[in-house]
């Protein structure tokens, strides 16, 4: 069973969201694969009153570590439990590049979601320049390894990593399956080395340019265990022809 997770980042108001949570319900009804759907703060509640009984399973884009205080306009993992959360993005390249969110900032928000029965999403991936230069192993490992440290092995099992080539994400291209099952595949020696055999339960799936033409090929791969989609989760069709993968 493949997890594919919908990451509508800022777009869609609580009215669009809802509509598309319904079309959803119509179109997944018989999907045998976990779906999750991660809308805008401001829907998470009302889409999570729209897919009670459905199946379909609610996360957020991002949350703050601390359980409350003097933090202006953030969002607590308390906030996130009591509106429907089960899962929430950690560390996307986006946070990292425009927020400039640290590995200590983002570790921190791991250990919390974590602590609170949440599991984190937690995203790596290099840039093109890191790419060109052949460092993308080099900066995965440190960016998972920063992120994971001080998680203690029973509790990794709770982590999903998310792959996503800071290059391949809202660009039109996309990592060959060949590059997805490569880097993954290092990502789960990487864990196992870290955290030892739990390795082999950690789901770790691609983002980046995930449509229904190119997410067959890549879901096919060994390592590949699922996909985080951004542009393709905003409309039923098509996010609906990425979830159904496997069960023609």
């Amino acid at each position: 069973m493949k997890f594919i997770a919908g990451n509508w980042k800022m777009n869609l108001g609580v009215r669009e969201s809802i509509q598309l949570t319904k079309e959803l319900k119509k179109t997944l009804k018989a999907a045998k694969n976990a779906v999750a759907v991660f809308p805008p703060f401001t829907s998470l509640y009302p889409v999570s009153k729209e897919i009670e009984g459905s199946g379909i399973v609610l996360g957020a884009q991002n949350m703050h570590f601390e359980d409350n205080g003097a933090y202006t306009g953030e969002i607590s993992p308390l906030m996130l439990k009591e509106s429907g959360c089960k899962y929430v993005i950690i560390g996307h390249s986006e946070r990292r590049f425009f927020f400039n969110e640290s590995g200590e900032f983002i570790r921190k928000k791991v250990s919390s979601a974590i602590s609170h029965g949440i599991i984190p999403i937690l995203c790596v991936g290099e840039n093109l320049d890191e790419r060109e230069k052949g460092l993308q192993n080099n900066v995965v490992k440190s960016q998972l390894l920063d992120s994971i440290k001080n998680i203690e092995g029973g509790k990794i099992g709770n982590i999903i990593i998310a792959y996503e080539p800071v290059w391949a994400i809202g660009t039109g291209k996309t990592a060959t399956p060949e590059q997805a099952e490569e880097m993954h595949s290092f990502i789960r020696k990487t864990i196992s080395i870290s955290h030892g055999a739990v390795s082999s339960k950690i789901k770790i799936i691609y983002g980046g340019s995930v449509n229904a033409s190119n997410s067959e090929s890549i879901l096919s791969q060994k390592n590949v265990d699922g996909a985080l989609v951004g542009g393709a989760s905003l409309k039923a069709e098509s996010f609906s022809k990425i979830a159904f993968y496997g069960e023609e």
